[in-house]
């Protein structure tokens, strides 16, 4: 979960241990628990990425890249479509006949919005902001994933103030399930 670095290469790494989990996914066998337990990892990893995501990087979007709002809106609707796909996986076991095909769909959406990120918004936001900001966003992403929810959230929000409120206690309470159910381990 923290990497270093400034904010791209925090994401970055993130975006890597994604395609790793999903090739784990891939490689294990089919309508075997081995596979949910892979999602359930892939969960918490993307819901904390996504989360720090819209309390930090979005907002910097929003206000150093011309049509800020434009590119933000559109990741955050990306997230959006992720999260709905995870919180259907979340209720469903490896053997449950729509599993694979979720997971091939979140597979999709997670890879086209990932290469996007790394070729269009990163380099903009390179361009755009100074080192020290690209750091200082860096630590506030690593300490927002923390903190951050482990399960899907559909409804609630997702830009800042009220995601920056009530995310951490959302969180609380997600890790605080995943310790008694085992989830994530």
């Amino acid at each position: 979960m923290g990497h270093g670095g400034d904010v791209i290469d925090e994401l970055t790494s993130d975006h890597r241990e994604v395609d790793e989990l999903f090739e784990r996914i891939q490689a294990a066998t089919p309508r075997n628990s081995e596979r949910k337990r892979l999602v359930d990892q892939l969960t918490i990893e993307l819901v904390r990425h996504s989360v720090a995501e819209e309390m930090h990087l979005y907002p910097a979007v929003r206000k150093h890249l011309t049509g800020g709002d434009t590119i933000a809106n559109k990741e955050i609707a990306d997230h959006a479509r992720v999260e709905e796909l995870l919180k259907d996986l979340e209720g469903r076991q490896a053997d449950d006949e729509n599993f694979d095909q979720l997971v091939a769909s979140l597979k999709t959406e997670v890879t086209a919005h990932v290469q996007d990120e790394e070729t269009h918004l990163f380099v903009q936001l390179r361009q755009a902001c100074s080192e020290e900001t690209l750091e200082e966003l860096g630590e506030k992403v690593r300490r927002a994933k923390k903190t951050a929810p482990t399960r899907p959230h559909p409804s609630a929000p997702d830009t800042p103030p009220a995601n920056k409120l009530l995310a951490p206690g959302a969180g609380l309470v997600d890790r605080a399930r995943d310790v008694i159910t085992g989830r994530g381990k």
